[in-house]
Formats: C-alpha cells, sequence, structure tokens
C-alpha cells in the first residue's frame, strides 16, 4: 500500500514505542492520531514531532478497556481526516509478578491484563473494521512481546494476554481478508526505552549476551517493520520476533 496521504491510528502514543511508530509513519507521508491514557503532554509531544515531518497530527485520550472510548477515538480519527488506514495497537499494561508467585497474581490484576491487552485491541480492530471495509483498504499492526512465543517476561498474566494477541492476529487476518491485512510485531528487550531503565543493569547485559547479535532491538527497528507491514501487498497473519535473536526458530 501506498502510504502518501495515508491516516493511522497509534495507540500508547505517549509512549517510547508509539512516538517511534507515529514518526516512522509520518516519513512515509502518514497523518497520525496520537492516543493516551493519562500523559497527556507526551502525546501532544509526538503529535509535534509528527507535524514537524510535514504531516497533520492530532491527540485522542484513550482507555481501551473501556468498549465506548475505543468506538469514540476511532469515529474522531475519521471525522477529524475523513478516513483511516492503518492502525497499530501499541498501547498495553504489564506489571512485574514472578512466575511462581501465583498469590500476588490475583483476579483483578489478570482481568486488567487481559482487558488492555487483548480485549483493548479487538475492540479498536472490530471500530476500525467498518470504516476499512467500506474503503476495501486497511492495516492493522499489533505489538505483541517474544514473551506470547516463549514462557517469560513481566508476569505470567503478561506472557500469556501477548500469547492471546498473537493469535488474535492471526483470527483477525482471516476475519477481515482480503481487504484488511493483519499482522503482528514480537519485541524482545527495547533498548532506550522507559521500561528498558527499570531492569537491572545485569539483566539487561544477559539479555544482550544471550541474543546471537549481542544485542537487543530498538524503538527504531521495530518501527521500520510496523512501516514495512503497512506496505505490504501480500503479508497477513503473521507475527515476527524482533529481537537480536534472542530465540532462533
Amino acid at each position: 500500500m501506498d502510504l502518501t496521504g495515508k491516516v493511522a491510528l497509534v495507540t500508547g502514543g505517549s509512549g517510547d514505542l508509539g512516538a517511534a511508530i507515529a514518526q516512522a509513519l509520518a516519513k512515509e507521508g502518514v497523518s497520525v492520531a496520537v492516543s493516551y491514557v493519562g500523559e497527556r503532554e507526551r502525546a501532544e509531544q509526538t503529535a509535534a514531532a509528527v507535524q514537524a515531518l510535514g504531516c497533520q497530527a492530532f491527540t485522542v485520550q484513550l482507555d481501551q478497556t473501556n468498549a465506548t472510548m475505543a468506538e469514540e477515538a476511532v469515529a474522531a480519527t475519521v471525522q477529524h481526516f475523513g478516513h483511516l488506514d492503518i492502525l497499530v495497537n501499541n498501547a498495553g499494561w504489564n506489571i512485574g509478578i514472578p512466575f511462581p508467585d501465583l498469590d500476588a497474581l490475583t483476579p483483578e490484576v489478570w482481568d486488567r491484563m487481559y482487558a488492555t491487552n487483548v480485549r483493548g485491541p479487538y475492540l479498536l480492530a472490530r471500530a476500525v473494521a467498518r470504516p476499512m471495509r467500506a474503503q476495501k483498504r486497511g492495516r492493522i499492526v499489533n505489538i505483541a512481546s517474544v514473551a506470547g512465543l516463549q514462557p517469560g517476561g513481566s508476569s505470567l498474566a503478561y506472557a500469556t494476554s501477548k500469547a492471546a494477541l498473537i493469535h488474535l492476529t492471526r483470527c483477525l487476518a482471516v476475519a477481515l481478508a482480503p481487504d484488511v491485512l493483519v499482522n503482528c510485531v514480537a519485541p524482545g528487550l527495547i533498548e532506550g526505552t522507559r521500561m528498558a531503565q527499570r531492569i537491572p543493569p545485569a539483566m539487561l547485559e544477559t539479555i544482550r549476551k544471550l541474543a546471537l547479535l549481542g544485542r537487543s532491538a530498538t524503538t527504531e527497528d521495530l518501527a521500520a517493520q510496523v512501516v514495512a507491514f503497512c506496505r505490504s501487498e501480500s503479508v497477513t497473519g503473521q507475527v515476527l520476533p524482533i529481537d537480536g535473536g534472542l530465540f532462533p526458530r
């Protein structure tokens, strides 16, 4: 798909990866709606960066666990730009709970994880399906995690929610074919992000050493793959790990 003049909704645009994705799309001529939950100022900075690259942008508050807000965010994007061509489900939630500590993994934590990381992307995909099907053109890119492919990550709930998001990607590809292509990027450690800065330095070094490339991915690496999925005319229902070769497959 030629991306010039297209419109994207990037959820979690106030975060490091969301900002990188928004700017990578803008470099291809895509206007961007940037969603945020509470960090409005950071979302506005992302929108300003998109505008500095010559594309239109605006911010929209979105708690994707709320079905009404999901519908309203999509409607606001379509109303603002006139159409919507790309959805990047980047927003998510996690919390650090060791796998063996099942008592700490309460039903409330489990439900919030799935409401944000699985139900939210579904609600947004459902909402964008209508305008995308009507125009017979669209792309959805979900941001999962290598924790959805291998047991690991910040918690058992996080890992399984990302596994569910990966399979949701495949199922949506079936549901929305042939007009809407749906794919998934599965990051490992993302260097230089606020999340990576919370990880103890010794653990970071261990992860880097385990990777075949001796390093992990950057936000720019991941954003480039999102753009590639959006441009593709023949790839759908796929998940691509980007982790420096941490888990060769």
